[in-house]
């Protein structure tokens, strides 16, 4: 009997947008979670049949029904908001792969020194600690989920390029302070791997070859957009919001390479460069 293949986006995010694309191409059913009508019609023009503000019910058929899950919503200060949804016992019958998208950030402070898929979690802040919550939640449910942790998420419309375009780019400068990032393309074709590769367990990780710092990353943006670039501020004395200088509490470069090696999956984009050429080539 041919098995339709069935994915559910538990939170229809940025991540979740640029996945879909590959999945409608192999054939599966998409489904996607919203929270809005308006951004419902959007999904289903795209391809993806929209399940607005689903009720535990309602949920619940979702997954019973999907072979592949993907969970993209961050948790709150309630947790994950989907875990807190679902009964705990459920059955989920046709499931292959559950892939759930957490952070980093998990690895807390490493003091710019370098973490892989071996690095025990350590976070050092609320949220950190409420996606390794997640993560250990979504995996008592099944004995299908891998776990993604994300580096600095970029890409087409979330780029330095935007922000410097905009004016809202900050050069902010903190000793030894680097920061890992991914392209959302390259997140896409990881997980894709990873759904043909269900023997790979994990975690992965997913980022890019080349940990810079935040000014650099800007400064390079400004040079493609021929502009000056913003000018430099002292981390010690510059203004920001509690939420962006937490941004810079914890220093950390982070390797994929297991994740390349065992899911057999090649960064499109290695460095933050290649990913900000093609943003902008695609841009003019």
């Amino acid at each position: 009997m041919f098995h339709t293949r069935s994915a559910l986006l538990l939170g229809c995010g940025y991540v979740a947008k640029a996945t879909a694309p590959l999945l409608i191409a192999q054939g599966f059913d998409v489904i996607g979670t919203t929270r809005s009508p308006e951004k419902a019609v959007k999904l289903d023009a795209a391809g993806i049949r929209p399940l607005v503000n689903p009720d535990v019910k309602a949920l619940g058929d979702a997954m019973a029904a999907s072979t592949h899950i993907l969970v993209s919503a961050p948790p709150g200060e309630n947790g994950d908001p989907f875990l807190a949804m679902m009964d705990r016992s459920a059955d989920l019958p046709r499931l292959d792969w559950l892939g759930y998208l957490s952070t980093t950030g998990v690895y807390g402070d490493a003091g710019g020194g370098w973490v892989d898929e071996t690095t025990p979690p350590n976070p050092i802040d609320d949220r950190s600690r409420r996606r390794l919550a997640a993560e250990q939640g979504w995996q008592v449910l099944s004995d299908c989920v891998w776990i993604f942790r994300l580096a600095g998420i970029y890409g087409p419309g979330h780029s330095a390029l935007e922000r410097v375009r905009d004016g809202t780019a900050r050069r902010i400068i903190k000793a030894d302070h680097v920061f890992s990032r991914i392209h959302v393309d390259d997140i896409a074709t990881a997980l894709m791997a990873s759904m043909a590769r269900p023997d790979v367990t994990g975690p992965f990780n997913l980022a890019d070859a080349e940990p810079s710092s935040q000014a650099e990353t800007v400064a390079f943006a400004a040079q493609l957009l021929g502009v000056d670039p913003p000018p430099l501020e002292d981390f010690g004395s510059a203004e920001m919001s509690p939420m962006l200088r937490s941004f810079y509490a914890a220093s950390r470069r982070v390797s994929s390479e297991v994740t390349q090696n065992t899911l057999g999956w090649a960064l499109k984009y290695p460095n933050y460069r290649d990913g900000l050429r093609a943003i902008y080539a695609a841009s003019i």
